[in-house]
């Protein structure tokens, strides 16, 4: 099975990181898409973040009886901070008959160079790269392992919401 793995804090998962992930469920070669709760990403404050556990049960909540995305804790058992080296060597330990690929924006994969074992990441996993707005990719978008989908693009951010909420707006 070939999955694809959609990192993130999830802090809160929005209506964005849901259809990036079924498109890309739908209209890619991957069987599944595993929406990766990570408990602390090294970019971010763990401090902001709600409860590990409080944002996994929001993303499966989120996630409905989609049988083509799950929520995965796997980094919850991980070193944290939680490195995407680390996480994807573990899940080719315990998974050694899936092929993993990750899910990622384009403003993301412009700063790819600066992540732990980015050339480890490469040569092992594809990547699914959505476009962002006001981003190009970088110097790897035209990597060989690099796919860039045509998805549709989003604009709202967990930050906007927690914003939103904190100045009590409604964001139903």
């Amino acid at each position: 099975m070939k999955i694809g793995l959609f990192f993130g804090s999830f802090n809160p998962i929005h209506n964005g990181h849901l259809i990036i992930a079924g498109y890309v469920a739908e209209f890619s070669d991957l069987d599944q898409v595993w929406l990766v709760v990570s408990p602390h990403n090294p970019h971010k404050l763990k401090r902001t973040l709600l409860q590990d556990h409080h944002r996994l049960a929001i993303v499966k909540i989120a996630i409905g009886d989609n049988r083509k995305i799950k929520a995965s804790d796997i980094e919850f058992k991980l070193e944290k901070p939680s490195y995407t080296i680390v996480t994807l060597t573990y899940l080719h330990e315990k998974f050694p008959e899936h092929k993993f690929a990750l899910i990622l924006g384009s403003d993301n994969l412009e700063n790819f160079n600066k992540w732990k074992n980015y050339e480890q990441i490469l040569e092992h996993n594809e990547l699914y790269v959505y476009p962002r707005k006001g981003s190009s990719g970088g110097d790897l978008i035209n990597h060989p392992k690099v796919k860039v989908l045509d998805a549709p693009m989003m604009e709202i951010s967990s930050t906007f919401i927690r914003d939103a909420i904190k100045n009590k707006k409604d964001v139903r």
